[in-house]
């Protein structure tokens, strides 16, 4: 038993299958990097607070750390807004590419 779909069902998929698959790929490909230098980052990051707070447990040097949160917190939100907004234009300008990319990309992120 085949399936068969009509002929301009099927010559529509066939002119989106190529975007379809290539944003698959680099979806994937995109997911497994960002996944893996995450990983890197993270470890990076808690090495360094924790190799702060060694020196302030010895009295090396002190941190301020409300200070720091009020520095950062500006800079932060307004860099998720400034990312949101550019991921959503990303996503909507070429919708089957798009599609496939962050299918992939979530796929890629739970590879292992």
């Amino acid at each position: 038993m085949s399936l068969t779909l009509p002929q301009s069902l099927s010559s529509e998929l066939f002119g989106v299958l190529p975007e379809l698959s290539l944003g698959a790929i680099f979806g994937y490909c995109a997911g497994y990097a960002i996944k893996k230098i995450g990983r890197m980052t993270l470890l990076l990051v808690g090495l360094l607070f924790l190799a702060v707070q060694i020196l302030a447990w010895q009295g090396l040097v002190t941190v301020h750390w409300s200070e720091l949160q009020a520095r950062a917190a500006p800079w932060l939100q307004q860099g998720g807004q400034q990312l949101s907004g550019w991921g959503l234009k990303v996503l909507t300008t070429n919708l089957p590419f798009g599609g496939a990319f962050v299918a992939a990309l979530l796929v890629g992120l739970r590879a292992r």
